[in-house]
């Protein structure tokens, strides 16, 4: 007879279940319970499994996309620098930096204004849409009951 190894389960020896046309009413309704217990727990570490995986990817994804930022702004940086550069050929170059200095801070104005007022339609961050068709449905719902 084989020595139980410590901490791998049940410490119990069972008898496999009887076969399904040998069992019991009360055998059966048994092994049903059994079986979806462990089905509901297969279930849950699957889909624990597949939500972490997918966690993974996002955190991947989102840490390159985080770098295409990055880099993108460094771009934008040498674009500005190269505006100030090429403006200097024109004017003084303490002038082109200015002139480069103030379109960008009109640019920053402008869509600050834009971003206010898309969250102050946005506000408050509420379904108010989705709250009005359930008050709506719930309406019918009392009148329907009522006649």
């Amino acid at each position: 007879m084989s020595q139980p190894i410590p901490g791998a389960g049940a410490s119990r020896v069972t008898a496999p279940p009887p076969a399904p046309e040998n069992a019991s009413t009360g055998e059966l309704i048994g092994q049903l319970s059994d079986q979806l217990t462990r089905l509901v727990r297969d279930e849950m570490r699957l889909a624990q499994a597949e939500v972490s995986t997918k966690a993974k990817k996002l955190g991947v994804g989102a840490g390159l996309f985080g770098g295409a930022g990055l880099f993108g702004f460094l771009g934008l940086q040498v674009l500005v620098a190269a505006a100030v550069l090429a403006l200097a050929l024109a004017v003084p170059a303490w002038l082109s930096a200015v002139i480069v200095a103030v379109v960008l801070f009109a640019l920053a104005g402008v869509l600050a204004l834009i971003g206010k007022k898309d969250v102050q339609q946005a506000a408050p961050p509420v379904p108010t849409e989705a709250i009005s068709s359930v008050k709506t449905d719930v309406a019918t719902v009392k009148e329907s009951a009522s006649r």
